[in-house]
């Protein structure tokens, strides 16, 4: 039982968590136009990219150096032209009341660049108030992928100019640095290593995600776990898919105690836990509570203002002891119409503080897909990666893996992951992953891409 004075020193930490938060600085000159250089026109509502589509400019998923979405800004007087990296002499133009790609010399190809606050521009016709925009969405639908050129809102007409080499910053000292400027080794569906247990119906269990259990993902340096969750009678239970048939599944709570006996003997250390959620409220609350000082480590961003002042430094959290953060992917609204919200019991939703890239690089073998853009974003939702409130900046969880674990592709692949990080998925979401998830972290020496990105900050 903790005594009144270890309730008092808990409860003191956690007011000194919430009212040391720096809020996140604001670069300086950020609502000037930024200097000569190559730049990705990147929507704020989308995040998605201006691309060259043979003469017509177009809203594609970002592709880093690929797929013709890299302009050069430069002064054209009292204007500016994006000129196509590329096709030398062409300019992001108009032609009409669209977007095209025009000679640079052309009447059509000059832009007026007017701040609008935030790091973001306007880009208008010089002399007009036509500008540059993300078509409206249709009702069912997500954005059309054509942009256009006239007198459209102006939430749709609003741009970063996203530098193509990101310009980066050294990392704080250990006790200076925080939350959302560290990254994190995590183990895409951690449970499925077939080590702990059973986690899938026959055949499907033949490709587990990893091939360590998760007291060894531990040891080895994995601080991220992703774990599927599934409601049968004995309560959350970790299985891919469907729990029917599965030998020997592990329940949640078994996971979770095993990572606060670890938090217990390591206190220097935190630990993320992302739930594919499939269980009631009420389940899940049952679950939670059978893990023994779950309480004493379980951090709460919602109780220590980090929506209005930004994440907390890691120096605090290990001072606070909360140093275990679980999210759930379902949304408050799924959970509003039961009456019991997931984060009354310290569940967050995921979406509500973090920002995540589509989780597939395409099948199990062959070509891969790099475009980094939004998990969510889709008909019924619009959530960039870009995104960001005044004074927060959410996590950004970078999804790198395939349809079918396969070892030898996942080696491959996480043997790249510090590259695509860099030139894809960081200019992407404007800011550094703090979550790199991988299939089979120890083929490929994913924690190399890690320690690479823990030596500096994305402003």
């Amino acid at each position: 039982m903790r005594t009144p004075h270890a309730l008092l020193a808990a409860s003191a930490a956690a007011v000194a968590l919430a009212a040391t938060v720096a809020a996140p600085g604001q670069a300086a000159g950020a609502d000037a136009v930024p200097p000569p250089g190559v730049y990705y026109v990147q929507s704020t509502v989308t995040g998605f990219n201006a691309a060259d589509r043979g003469g017509a400019v177009e809203q594609h998923r970002p592709r880093g150096n690929e797929d013709r979405q890299q302009w050069r800004l430069r002064a054209d007087g009292g204007s500016h032209l994006l000129e196509s990296t590329d096709a030398p002499g062409t300019c992001l133009g108009r032609g009409g009341d669209r977007a095209r790609t025009v000679p640079c010399t052309a009447a059509d190809a000059p832009w007026t660049l007017t701040p609008a606050g935030a790091d973001r521009f306007t880009l208008a016709a010089p002399g007009t108030g036509h500008r540059l925009a993300v078509a409206p969405k249709p009702a069912g639908a997500v954005h059309p992928a054509p942009l256009t050129v006239g007198a459209g809102p102006d939430d749709l007409a609003t741009w970063y100019l996203t530098p193509a080499g990101p310009v980066t910053a050294p990392m704080p000292p250990p006790d200076r640095r925080t939350l959302d400027q560290v990254t994190f080794l995590t183990a895409h569906n951690a449970y499925a290593n077939g080590v702990d247990g059973g986690f899938a119906p026959p055949f499907v269990n033949l490709f587990p995600n990893q091939t360590r259990g998760i007291e060894r993902q531990l040891a080895d340096g994995v601080r991220g776990f992703m774990l599927d969750i599934h409601q049968t009678p004995d309560g959350a239970i970790l299985c891919h898919n469907s729990c029917t048939l599965v030998s020997r599944p592990v329940a949640l709570w078994v996971d979770l105690q095993r990572i606060v006996d670890f938090l217990r003997s390591h206190p220097d250390q935190f630990v993320t836990v992302f739930l594919e959620d499939y269980v009631d409220q009420e389940v899940l609350r049952a679950e939670l509570a059978r893990v023994d000082g779950l309480a004493d480590v379980l951090y709460r961003p919602d109780r220590t203002g980090v929506r209005e002042n930004g994440w907390p430094t890691m120096a605090e959290l290990t001072a606070a002891g909360k140093r275990l953060l679980i999210f759930t992917d379902r949304t408050r609204a799924s959970d509003a119409a039961g009456g019991v919200t997931r984060d009354t019991f310290g569940v967050m939703y995921q979406r509500e503080w973090t920002v995540e890239n589509y989780w597939s690089m395409g099948s199990g073998a062959g070509a891969s897909d790099w475009s980094c853009y939004s998990r969510w974003y889709d008909a019924g939702t619009t959530l960039p990666l870009t995104r960001t409130e005044p004074g927060f900046r959410p996590l950004f969880v970078m999804n790198h893996f395939r349809d079918v674990p396969l070892t030898s592709t996942a080696g491959t692949d996480n043997g790249k992951l510090a590259d695509r990080a860099r030139r894809f998925c960081e200019p992407a979401a404007r800011k550094k992953p703090t979550y790199l998830a991988v299939d089979h972290y120890d083929r490929g020496n994913p924690a190399a891409a890690v320690a690479e990105l823990n030596t500096y900050t994305y402003p």
